[in-house]
């Protein structure tokens, strides 16, 4: 991935806050305050959503991040950043909010708790 994009989407979200960027799953992860919201792959911007922003996202048009896994598709709750939300930062900053906001729900959500699994006796 060329820096010179994430340089640009850096400054897309200079109204939003302070983004950092880190290499991850051959793209990048952008973070605002240490927190995970973005998920930048193949030059596609790709937002936090959850329950509460989902709907949002799917009426501007967005779609889910989607990869293969042995042959089956992973989808993520991470969604195409809308075609208006990518010309200015104006534009972008209630996107980014809705995913950071997002990113910080899941981050203090309880732990789910694991089942134990019935052996046979």
């Amino acid at each position: 991935m060329r820096d010179d994009f994430i340089d640009y989407l850096q400054d897309l979200f200079a109204d939003f806050g302070p983004v950092t960027a880190r290499r991850m799953f051959g793209g990048h992860g952008l973070y605002r305050d240490g927190v995970f919201f973005a998920l930048v792959i193949d030059e596609s911007l790709y937002l936090k959503v959850d329950a509460q922003t989902q709907a949002r996202f799917e009426a501007a048009g967005s779609a889910p991040f989607v990869y293969e896994k042995q042959r089956e598709p992973i989808t993520l709750s991470y969604w195409s950043a809308p075609a208006a939300a990518m010309e200015s930062a104006q534009d972008m900053r209630p996107w980014a909010q809705l995913a950071y906001e997002a990113a910080l729900r899941k981050a203090n959500a309880p732990p789910k708790r694991v089942r134990a699994s019935k052996r046979p006796r």
